[in-house]
């Protein structure tokens, strides 16, 4: 087992995966930009290292910072966590040169899956099903006009390269593409550093529906089952439940194995998850791999017991599946995540400053991941979630309950968040009946308004 992990990240996710590492007995060091340095994070790991002022892009995107202070710390491997570093290839290929184990698949691999268009076509490969559309990056207007011909309108134009709904528009008829397709290329280049798009046919009312999955480096791959995340605005997902109430057990079992050999074929490893599209029949579609952990992986890790965090530790360490989970995994009741954003819970915008007030609820069941506290302060350089909530019941409504009652308990003063949100969402109709999809928000805004 590693004797020292740097944690390449910030907030709920470093104290995250700091505390796993307390649990194992693995000494750990933050990394923190000038913002940060009275962060969580900062307090609890082993050892913590400045490395640069409060923009990422000269801290914690800056691998060349990154990777000195892991040296100078002298650490065994780097936990990447999510968002920032944690699917940049070729910040994986600098650990793997520097010999530090990055925790998370090979950079190849990291690479095949990040490209969208490539992914698409790797999965379809491996029988894995994908939603009509073209063969790979699309050059231009005139062949983006015939692929859309070929698929049938509507179409969504994304951006190979792309990620939170930037680089992505949707297409309903062939006088709109040319500027549309002008707009989404524009967007990704800016957003990404590369503007160039792939086609899918269009869903208009899907259910956003990913597999967490996890995979030794010895070729065993395991499925531990769904999560629901149609609960979006804007491409950004609010509230995400494990198990869906759409995929029966006999759906699961063989979208597992589907899965299963596809990861396999690839040489994946660590952790993932494989999101779909779920159709109006119920028929579901690969869209994307992330090579990396969830945000909302507590929801798994309620339902089924597995440590995810701990896990990806093990198996960066070398040992195989069957040695960290060596019973058969069931999935136990119903669990539900709220992601707190300091946000404006009617305008959306941002709300950074000082916390006043901070009550986290608890109870049987009951789990919140954050890395905030009273008289902290939310800067305003970072994502906006401050807080995760997540509840676990014996089925969707004692979760539901739960929730409620815990959003009830949770005081959060001095700055605006998402809670008085959530609390509407569920006592909201539509979604306690479970027959939402990715449009859910939009005709929840337009009830809210109309009240």
């Amino acid at each position: 087992m590693f004797r020292k992990v740097l944690i390449a990240n910030r907030g709920e996710i470093a104290l995250r995966v700091i505390s796993a590492c307390k649990e194992m007995g693995i000494r750990t060091v933050a990394v923190y930009s000038e913002a940060d340095r009275n962060s969580l994070h900062v307090r609890f790991a082993d050892e913590a290292i400045c490395i640069g002022p409060a923009r990422s892009a000269e801290s914690y995107l800056n691998v060349p910072a990154v990777i000195s202070a892991a040296e100078i710390a002298d650490v065994d491997a780097i936990h990447p966590g999510y968002g920032l570093l944690s699917e940049n290839a070729n910040f994986a290929e600098v650990c793997r040169a520097s010999n530090i184990k990055f925790i998370g698949p090979p950079p190849e691999v990291t690479r095949m899956m990040g490209e969208k268009s490539t992914a698409r076509q790797t999965m379809k490969k491996a029988k894995v099903p994908i939603l009509p559309g073209s063969d790979g990056v699309i050059p231009d207007e005139g062949e983006a006009l015939e692929w859309a011909r070929t698929v049938g309108y509507p179409v969504i134009l994304k951006a190979v390269a792309g990620g939170g709904g930037r680089g992505m528009r949707i297409c309903r008829t062939k006088e709109e593409l040319p500027a549309l397709f002008q707009q989404a290329s524009n967007e990704a280049a800016s957003a990404f550093g590369n503007g160039e798009l792939y086609m899918e046919k269009f869903i208009e009312r899907p259910r956003h529906i990913e597999f967490q999955v996890l995979a030794d480096e010895h070729g065993h791959v395991m499925s531990l089952g769904e999560r629901e995340c149609s609960i979006q605005r804007r491409h950004q997902k609010l509230i995400e439940e494990a198990p869906s109430l759409m995929v029966t057990p006999k759906m699961r079992e063989e979208l597992g194995k589907t899965i299963k050999r596809s990861l396999e074929n690839i040489g994946y490893w660590n952790a993932g998850t494989i999101e779909f599209l779920m159709d109006e029949d119920g028929k579901i579609y690969f869209i994307e791999m992330n090579t990396r952990i969830q945000v909302e992986h507590c929801v798994t890790e309620m339902v089924t017991g597995v440590d995810l965090v701990k896990a990806q530790l093990r198996i960066a360490a070398g040992e195989k599946l069957n040695s960290i989970i060596t019973e058969p995994v069931q999935i136990r009741g119903h669990a539900i995540e709220c992601r707190i954003n300091a946000e404006h819970p009617e305008r959306f915008t941002p709300s950074a400053g000082k916390i006043t007030a901070f009550n986290v609820p608890g109870g049987n069941g009951v789990r919140v991941d954050t890395a905030q506290y009273a008289e902290g302060v939310v800067p305003p350089y970072y994502d906006s979630m401050i807080a995760k909530l997540i509840c676990h019941g014996r089925d969707r409504e004692e979760a539901m309950n739960k929730t409620q009652r815990a959003l009830d308990m949770f005081i959060v003063e001095g700055i605006h968040t998402t809670i008085p949100l959530h609390k509407r969402i569920f006592a909201d109709a539509e979604f306690r009946s479970g027959q939402f999809d990715t449009k859910f928000m939009e005709r929840f805004l337009e009830r809210q308004q109309g009240s």
